[in-house]
């Protein structure tokens, strides 16, 4: 089960604690910045293989398809993940196409299959990224009031 996660900075963002008589100003000064991570869980093993990369996009996806690959040698991927336009763009296709070589599907070395559309509850990974942004704020939150 493949996805991609981007980590806006607004989200984590909670509160911070200070005097009642000063005014608290926390600087924001682009809400759009984020961090996107791709990620793949085995749904058989539980594994879990993330990587990091400038944004979601067909360059970056095959990016991180080789990344899997040389992750998992000897192995054929069979990738489920959502509708997303860089998961079925044209250059993305052109590298399967290159890298399955003609082959009967059954032999593939990366096969994908899109869930359902609009349909994140189907995607097991969907819950990791959600302990991993409620993670970040428990410890944003945390830590903010130390800094001061």
């Amino acid at each position: 089960m493949l996805d991609e996660c981007h980590l806006l900075w607004g989200n984590i963002l909670g509160y911070v604690w200070g005097k009642t008589s000063e005014r608290t100003e926390v600087p924001i000064l682009n809400t759009r910045t984020r961090q996107t991570y791709y990620g793949a869980v085995d749904y058989l093993t539980g594994e879990v293989f993330v990587k990091g990369l400038p944004k979601g996009n067909s360059e970056h996806t095959i990016t991180f398809l080789k990344a899997l690959l040389k992750q998992y040698p000897n192995q054929r991927l069979l990738l489920f993940w959502d509708g997303a336009k860089y998961h079925c763009s044209e250059e993305l296709r052109a590298f399967l196409e290159q890298l399955n070589g003609g082959k009967p599907e059954a032999e593939w070395q990366i096969r994908c299959i899109c869930f359902a559309p609009n349909a994140p509850e189907q995607n097991p990974i969907e819950d990791i990224w959600l302990q991993a942004k409620t993670y970040l704020r428990h410890v944003t939150t945390a830590v903010i009031p130390l800094l001061k």
